[in-house]
């Protein structure tokens, strides 16, 4: 499963759907050349029924499409919490058009005929954005398998090292002797996985403050 998700950063897939077989041809060659590959789709259901949802990449999607218009199609993506970036293309833009993609979730909004350039900087853009929304995902979702490993002590620690206070002040908080205290920081620091007091605080003080909005709850 790593290496899928691995190779899937190292060689992001563009999912172009569009009902057009010649814009498909020419939008496919021309994404190929920053390389890119492309997964291009002629029909609307069977893109939502199959496309790979857990892959790194972007969706390029047509406006106007029979069947289900490309706006329903980015409305249903974002109702099931797709991530990938998406960029809208039309031949028949209007304003109207293009802020309701916008307020639905699109990525970019671009014309037909589609200004080369424009893009492919629009879809590096989209995928680099969506390679570091997958990372920092991953790596909250690290932080927060660590985080439920503390026992209830080191969390009262790790509450109170967040707060500011010294091993002297957490000790006196907590009625715990000064080694005591030592102890569990070095474990909490150990089980978190810390180099510092600086990363300690920028990847877990969100955590503890949400546990104490939440009255304790793991």
């Amino acid at each position: 499963m790593n290496t899928t998700a691995q190779a899937d950063t190292l060689s992001p897939t563009v999912h172009l759907l569009d009902d057009d077989e010649a814009v498909r041809d020419s939008l496919g060659l021309l994404i190929g050349t920053v390389g890119l590959r492309v997964q291009a789709w002629s029909e609307p259901q069977a893109f939502l029924a199959q496309f790979d949802r857990d892959g790194i990449g972007a969706i390029v999607l047509d406006v106007r499409m029979p069947g289900i218009s490309g706006l329903s199609v980015l409305d249903t993506l974002m109702e099931q919490g797709v991530d990938q970036p998406v960029i809208m293309l039309t031949g028949h833009g209007t304003v109207d058009m293009c802020r309701r993609a916008f307020k639905a979730g699109a990525a970019e909004f671009l014309e037909k005929p589609v200004n080369d350039e424009a893009l492919l900087e629009a879809l590096q853009n989209a995928v680099r954005q969506h390679v570091r929304s997958r990372q920092r995902h991953e790596a909250d979702r690290a932080a927060r398998e660590r985080y439920a490993q503390l026992s209830e002590r080191e969390r009262e620690v790790l509450g109170l090292i967040v707060e500011g206070l010294t091993n002297k002040e957490i000790g006196r908080a907590l009625g715990l002797s000064p080694r005591t205290v030592e102890t569990h920081r070095a474990n909490l620091f150990a089980k978190l996985q810390a180099p510092s007091l600086a990363q300690l605080i920028r990847h877990y003080a969100a955590l503890v403050d949400a546990e104490d909005s939440s009255g304790g709850a793991a």
